[in-house]
């Protein structure tokens, strides 16, 4: 018998959706960062992640004030209630943008690359599991979560860029009077809220384990994207039939993983219950 006060579960169309909403995004925000940090050359991965932090908390605090949306103000309660979650998120952050920039120079073997995907998935899978603990109506909310997390982790962030040269080798890139690049730059740190605003969403809608498995797909469809864009690409036969394989058990294993997570739960038959378990 279901409690009284149990939350309705989400409808079977909303976490399908949100779950297309955050592959779309996963996807798109791919193609604009390799062509920033490939095509353009830019040198930190870093300082692009900055930026999409900082328009995530613009995007969200001025939404709160507007009245749009709502989550708790800061007390001094709230880095406790998020601990561990803004390193998991900078963690897969910065991980994702990194393995971007290595994996699309060149498909063959890249060691550093392929760690980078490695973390990039683990970060991404435990970043899936906090999340949806964090989300409690009750206290900060998909928003609050969102919101507080960028809040924490750019300022440390922002720190590391500047204290090992990065932030120094961003600003005097060569490119910043390029329209092009800074349209496609704005774009970036736009879908960069975009997929934390999605990623939230799949992780309430479904399990963490399926947002999971469709950040995997993202980072496999990593290197598809570099056949196709900056033209680097070194054609391999054995390679490339690698990276089909590894496609195809992504797809299936996604396939399989949503369609249990879809279906209906089938009501028990008491009548076929062990006795020990009826009483």
């Amino acid at each position: 018998m279901e409690e009284p006060d149990a939350a309705p579960l989400p409808s079977r169309l909303a976490r399908l959706l949100s779950a297309l909403f955050y592959g779309t995004c996963s996807f798109l925000i791919v193609l604009v960062n390799k062509a920033l940090l490939t095509t353009y050359g830019f040198p930190s991965p870093i300082v692009l992640g900055i930026g999409q932090m900082a328009t995530t908390v613009m995007i969200l605090y001025v939404s709160k004030i507007n009245k749009i949306i709502h989550f708790p103000d800061f007390d001094k309660k709230i880095p406790g209630k998020l601990f561990p979650l803004p390193l998991l998120y900078v963690g897969n952050h910065i991980s994702g943008l990194s393995s971007t920039s290595k994996l699309s120079s060149d498909l063959a073997f890249n060691l550093e690359g392929y760690i980078f995907v490695f973390l990039n998935d683990i970060f991404t899978a435990a970043n899936g599991v906090y999340t949806k603990q964090k989300m409690d109506p009750k206290e900060l909310g998909k928003y609050g979560v969102l919101f507080y997390n960028a809040c924490f982790m750019i300022i440390p962030t922002v720190i590391i860029s500047v204290t090992t040269g990065d932030f120094q080798r961003a600003t005097e890139f060569s490119h910043w009077k390029n329209v092009l690049f800074i349209i496609q730059f704005l774009l970036s740190c736009l879908l960069g809220f975009l997929l934390m605003y999605s990623t939230v969403l799949c992780s309430y809608y479904n399990s963490a384990l399926t947002t999971a498995v469709v950040g995997a797909i993202k980072n496999v469809s990593v290197a598809y994207i570099g056949m196709l864009v900056g033209g680097d690409y070194i054609f391999s036969l054995l390679n490339f039939i690698g990276l089909n394989i590894c496609m195809a058990g992504g797809l299936r294993y996604s396939f399989l993983t949503l369609n249990s997570q879809l279906k209906p739960k089938q009501p028990v038959d008491e009548e076929s219950m062990p006795l020990d378990l009826k009483s």
